[in-house]
């Protein structure tokens, strides 16, 4: 398949996708309506949850792809794949993708009314501006600050995927953990008062952070390590599903 080709299905994914991303998004935004007045460790703890699922979900999607498709199917081979395909994305789409969106929409900065309400004086305003300035900034990597969950977790998906090689997983599922995954480490720096157009910002930041990572994780990681003899027609017929009846594979000529 060539990189045009190739360019041209990813285009038809993304497309694909966008409907069932889009209700995904909706449904972050009821999940941080349901959870928006939760202090900061509970919007962790709900996080700690939800990553280390999105991990596990990507890391058997992945290696099952790769070692149902690839010509090398050795356990080292999988496990690489399986394990820095699923940390990465799912860290591009639960943490960078949200991080830089609250960062650009100032979600993670307290507005001067919000301090004032809390009745502090001019000195404790400029100290906990600061402080909050820099816990803006700050950017919390799963992988490594709680490496002991979230490392495990793509082990696991692999090892899942290594003996039981399946690529139709619920589709609906992932998109859901993914998104409130992304939701919950939104609500964790979270500190202004939620309006409409902050929800309007946190959709888009939503919306991009499932949409993307998603297609990276069926379409364009796994194009990367398989077998050059697979052939995409269309795109993914049910998006309710992990389900890819779209690649079809060449039989191999007899030597």
């Amino acid at each position: 398949m060539s990189v045009k080709e190739r360019a041209k299905h990813i285009l038809m994914e993304l497309k694909g996708h966008a409907p069932f991303t889009l209700f995904g998004a909706l449904l972050g935004i009821f999940f941080m309506l349901v959870f928006k007045n939760t202090s900061g460790a509970t919007s962790h703890r709900l996080f700690s949850v939800f990553h280390p699922a999105h991990v596990v979900l990507s890391a058997m999607v992945t290696a099952s792809m790769f070692k149902l498709h690839a010509s090398k199917k050795q356990f080292l081979l999988v496990l690489l794949i399986g394990f820095f395909g699923s940390i990465g994305i799912a860290t591009l789409s639960d943490i960078i993708i949200p991080h830089i969106g609250s960062e650009v929409l100032g979600l993670d900065v307290p507005t001067h009314a919000h301090i004032h309400e809390q009745g502090e004086s001019s000195e404790e305003r400029g100290v906990h501006g600061n402080e909050a300035e820099h816990h803006g900034s700050r950017i919390h990597l799963g992988f490594i600050e709680e490496w002991y969950i979230v490392n495990p977790a793509a082990f696991l998906g692999v090892l899942i995927a290594y003996f039981l090689p399946r690529t139709k997983f619920p589709h609906a599922g992932h998109v859901l953990v993914s998104t409130w995954a992304s939701s919950s480490y939104l609500l964790m720096s979270l500190d202004r008062e939620i309006t409409g157009g902050v929800f309007a910002g946190i959709f888009v930041i939503l919306f991009i952070a499932t949409w993307l990572p998603c297609c990276i994780s069926d379409i364009v990681f796994p194009l990367l390590f398989v077998k050059s003899d697979i052939e995409l027609a269309a795109p993914c017929p049910v998006h309710g599903r992990h389900s890819h009846p779209h690649i079809r594979t060449e039989p191999e000529q007899d030597k």
